[in-house]
């Protein structure tokens, strides 16, 4: 089919790279403008952006996409395919393409409607979770279902890795989805508004660690703010310095055992776990102000950590 594509974050570049593999014709790649990043905020493409180019694909980029010309991006494209693209997509666009625009989220629809539906799924505490085709109308991620797919999450997987794995799995259920519609074997299903759940946009103030919650529910709170924005605590050594430390993996190391005189919510136990409202936490990486991503051992071993040091809530 001719297609034209709208998207802006990492999560689109595997979808776009299939779409020409599987014989679709790209019309246009369509992306939001390009914006400073990084310390020295240089101006850099952004992920479509660099793909398209990458590609030797027409791209497009938009600041207000329903204030574009529609000849010129949607042309003779009989279907849009929309993947992070980060703006609301209007009637206008919408009722000019034949086939309207499929939309690929990152959760099971309705379940975790909203701009952060992998990072939701860890901190919940989900096993499962997928990605979904659904029909782009005018409500966010409301549109009826064409297909899902669904995978187990790993016990100690981040949000950074799990969107990896379903940015994969969304490239291959578009690719099969489209071939559906195209040969008119599938029909889109309404979904049950009763089971829609939200997922928010997250904030840097999520990054704080509350200590006195269970050991497994900060775990998952570890896993489901990494990369972005983080897990952050401060690191207290038992002589007066403090460190701000960004937590990226951990694990489970207890369930029960609960704090004490000794050992409060945030301290280091002599196996240097940290100790949770119940049970005790395992640290596996972290990453330092400043500084890369280490093994928790090599910061350990460098701080000479060991009892009383602490890791202390932080503002964020």
């Amino acid at each position: 089919m001719r297609i034209v594509f709208f998207g802006t974050g990492d999560f689109g570049g595997p979808v776009l790279r299939s779409l020409p593999a599987a014989g679709h014709e790209i019309i246009a790649a369509v992306s939001q403008p390009d914006r400073p990043a990084g310390r020295g905020r240089a101006v850099r493409p952004t992920p479509i952006h660099a793909t398209a180019g990458e590609l030797g694909l027409r791209h497009i980029q938009a600041e207000d996409i329903n204030a574009v010309n529609l000849e010129e991006v949607v042309g003779a494209a009989e279907i849009g395919v929309v993947v992070a693209f980060g703006q609301k997509i209007g009637a206008a666009i919408l009722d000019a393409l034949p086939r309207g625009c499929v939309n690929i989220h990152g959760s099971l629809l309705p379940k975790y409607r909203g701009a952060a539906p992998i990072q939701w799924a860890l901190i919940n505490g989900d096993e499962t979770t997928g990605v979904t085709v659904f029909q782009l109308n005018e409500r966010w991620d409301a549109g009826a279902v064409w297909s899902r797919r669904s995978i187990p999450i790993r016990e100690t997987e981040t949000a950074e890795e799990l969107h990896d794995r379903l940015a994969e799995l969304g490239a291959g259920l578009i690719v099969d989805t489209l071939a559906d519609i195209e040969a008119g074997r599938a029909k889109p299903k309404g979904q049950d508004v009763s089971q829609a759940t939200r997922a928010p946009k997250l904030s840097k103030a999520d990054g704080r660690v509350d200590w006195s919650q269970p050991a497994r529910r900060v775990v998952r709170r570890i896993h489901g703010l990494w990369s972005w924005p983080a897990a952050a605590c401060l690191f207290a050594s038992r002589n007066g310095k403090q460190e701000r430390v960004l937590l990226a993996r951990a694990e489970v190391a207890d369930q029960t055992a609960a704090p004490t005189d000794e050992f409060p919510p945030g301290a280091f136990c002599d196996d240097l776990t940290v100790q949770a409202g119940t049970g005790r936490v395992r640290l596996l990486e972290v990453r330092p102000a400043g500084k890369k991503l280490m093994p928790f051992e090599a910061f350990a071993n460098g701080r000479r950590i060991t009892p009383p040091d602490r890791l202390l809530p932080v503002e964020v």
